[in-house]
C-alpha cells in the first residue's frame, strides 16, 4: 500500500513537472519519498526540480542518493552530469556523462551533453559528431541541432548553421535558442535585416544576455519622437556598450531626449557622446526619471533598420584627452604602440568561457612585436593577464601603467596618446575605434558575427584592420604578418 502511494504521488509530481510546474511538483516528490525512501526515479526528479530552481548543492545530493540506491543508473550519471556543466565543472561533467554512456552506449542525452562538454575543450569536430549521433538517437531534435549550429558556427560554418536553426524552428517556432543561433549565422553573413530581428530572442536565452528588465513604458522601436524621452541601457559586456553607443546620437536627432544608462566605470567616458541629455550609472536603477519609451543599446541597430550599407561609422564619436599621461608618453621614442593580448574572462558562463580561451593569447605569443625595432610599447592589459608581463625576458620593455588607469576614461585618454593600438577582440578594441585611433585587431578564426566573413577591415571602425587567423588557434601565423606590418610602419 505505501509503494503504491508513493508511486501515486510522484506520478503526479511528475504531471506537473512535465507542464513546467516544477515548485508545484516538488512536495509531490518529497511526499513520496517520504512514504519511499528509496524511489529512485523521485530522487532523480527532485535533483531536477532542485536544479532548475538554482539549488545546485541539493539537485547534486538528490543524483547521488539516486546513484546509491542504483549504481548502475545512466539517467542519474547523466542528470548529475548536467549538474557540474551548469556549474562550470566541466571535467567533473564529461566523467558522468561517460559514466552513463558506459552504462548504456546509445544514452540520446548523455552523447549529446558529452558533445557540448567536447566543444568546449576545444573538441569541436569531435562533438560536430557527438551531435549527430545523438540526432540518429532520438534525441530532442531541437536541442541538438541548435548545439550542432554552433559547433557548425565554430567551424566557419554559418550556412550549414542557418539550415539546422530553421530545421529547428520548423519544429518548435518558439524555440528562443534556435532562434538566437539563428541571428548569429545570419548577422555573421551580413544578413542583417532578418538578422537583428532574430536578435532579440537573445533575452529569452540565460547563457548570451541577463532577463530583460521590466519597464513600465513601450520598446522603442523607431517610432516618430518629437521631444519624448527615451531610456537606452547597456547590456552584455563593456565592448557592446562602446560600439553601440553609437547610435545614441542618432536618437537624439531623431527627436527623443535620450537618458543612458551604463555601467559606472563607463560613466566618465560617456560624457563625451553627443546627444545625451542625462547620464546614469546601472547603480542608479532605482531610480530613473520618468521616460515615454525605453530600448536597449543593442536593439538600436533594428530600431533603426540598419543594413550593410547603412551602419554608422563616424571616424570616431567618442572623445579623450592624452594630457594627463605626458609623463609617461613623451620620452618614449619611436612609434607609441599598446598591446592587449587577453578579454576578460566570464567564468559563470562555460560558453562565455570557451570563447575567452579563443579570442586571448599569451603575452609570450605577442613577445615577438616587442623585438621590432623603432617602437615604444605600452600595456593597456588590465585584469589577471597582465600578471604574465614579469615573465618577459630582461631585455624586453613594455611599460606597465596599469596603476594608473582607474575607469575607461583613463584608458582611453592614454589611448589618444599613442600612434597604434594592438589588441585582441576586446573592449579595447571598440575604444580605440571609437576614439579613431588605428587599432590593428587580431581575431580568432572564427570570430564574433560583428566582424563579419573573410574581412581585413570593418564598417563598424574606419580606423580599424583586422589579422585573421586562417586555422584555429594559430596566433603565430597572425603575429607573423603583424610583426611584418609593424616593421614596415615603424620605417616609414
Amino acid at each position: 500500500m505505501t509503494l503504491a502511494a508513493s508511486q501515486a504521488e510522484h506520478t503526479r509530481g511528475f504531471s506537473l513537472h512535465c507542464q513546467g510546474l516544477v515548485r508545484e511538483a516538488e512536495p509531490f516528490y518529497r511526499s513520496a519519498l517520504a512514504l519511499d525512501p528509496d524511489f529512485k526515479e523521485a530522487w532523480m526528479n527532485l535533483g531536477l526540480v532542485a536544479y532548475k530552481l538554482g539549488r545546485s548543492a541539493e539537485a547534486q545530493a538528490c543524483q547521488r542518493e539516486a546513484l546509491r540506491i542504483d549504481p548502475e543508473s545512466p539517467d542519474a550519471q547523466n542528470n548529475l552530469g548536467m549538474i557540474h556543466y551548469s556549474r562550470g565543472h566541466l571535467a567533473e561533467a564529461e566523467n558522468c556523462f561517460r559514466a552513463a554512456l558506459r552504462l548504456d552506449s546509445a544514452h540520446p542525452n548523455a552523447t549529446l551533453n558529452l558533445g557540448s562538454v567536447r566543444q568546449l575543450a576545444g573538441h569541436v569536430e569531435e562533438a560536430e559528431g557527438l551531435f549527430r549521433r545523438a540526432l540518429a538517437l532520438g534525441v530532442d531534435p531541437v536541442r541538438a541541432k541548435t548545439n550542432l549550429a554552433l559547433a557548425l558556427m565554430e567551424q566557419v560554418r554559418p550556412l550549414e548553421a542557418e539550415q539546422c536553426c530553421r530545421e529547428a524552428l520548423a519544429i518548435n517556432p518558439a524555440s528562443p535558442e534556435a532562434r538566437s543561433n539563428l541571428a548569429l549565422a545570419l548577422l555573421t553573413m551580413g544578413r542583417l535585416d532578418e538578422g537583428w530581428r532574430a536578435y532579440e530572442s537573445r533575452w529569452e536565452v540565460e547563457a548570451m544576455s541577463a532577463p530583460a528588465p521590466r519597464l513600465p513604458r513601450p520598446r522603442w522601436l523607431g517610432q516618430e519622437l518629437n521631444g519624448e524621452t527615451v531610456l537606452l541601457y547597456a547590456e552584455q559586456g563593456f565592448g557592446d556598450t562602446l560600439q553601440f553607443c553609437r547610435y545614441v546620437p542618432m536618437v537624439a536627432a531623431a527627436g527623443g531626449r535620450v537618458v543612458l544608462v551604463v555601467p559606472k566605470a563607463l560613466r566618465r567616458l560617456m560624457t563625451t557622446l553627443d546627444g545625451v541629455a542625462e547620464l546614469l550609472c546601472e547603480d542608479d536603477g532605482a531610480n530613473l526619471p520618468p521616460f515615454d519609451y525605453h530600448c536597449p543599446l543593442l536593439s538600436l541597430p533594428l530600431a533603426f533598420g540598419t543594413t550593410m550599407e547603412t551602419i554608422p561609422a563616424p571616424a570616431s564619436y567618442l572623445r579623450a584627452d592624452a594630457a594627463g599621461w605626458s609623463d609617461v608618453l613623451d620620452g618614449l621614442p619611436g612609434l607609441k604602440v599598446g598591446l592587449v593580448w587577453a578579454g576578460k574572462s566570464r567564468t559563470a558562463q562555460p560558453h562565455a568561457v570557451a570563447i575567452d580561451k579563443r579570442r586571448s593569447m599569451r603575452l609570450a605569443d605577442m613577445a615577438p612585436l616587442l623585438l621590432v625595432p623603432g617602437c615604444s610599447f605600452v600595456s593597456l592589459q588590465l585584469g589577471p593577464p597582465a600578471a604574465q608581463m614579469p615573465a618577459l625576458p630582461e631585455d624586453v620593455l613594455l611599460h606597465d601603467v596599469s596603476g594608473r588607469m582607474g575607469d575607461w576614461a583613463d584608458t582611453a585618454d592614454l589611448i589618444m596618446g599613442l600612434d597604434l593600438v594592438i589588441a585582441v577582440d576586446t573592449a579595447v578594441a571598440h575604444l580605440a575605434g571609437a576614439l579613431g585611433k588605428p587599432v590593428w585587431m587580431l581575431n580568432r578564426f572564427d570570430s564574433c558575427w560583428r566582424w563579419f566573413l573573410g574581412r581585413d577591415d570593418t564598417p563598424w571602425y574606419p580606423s580599424m584592420r583586422q589579422f585573421r587567423q586562417t586555422s584555429r588557434g594559430d596566433w603565430a601565423s597572425v603575429i607573423g604578418r603583424v610583426r611584418d606590418a609593424l616593421a614596415e610602419r615603424s620605417c616609414g
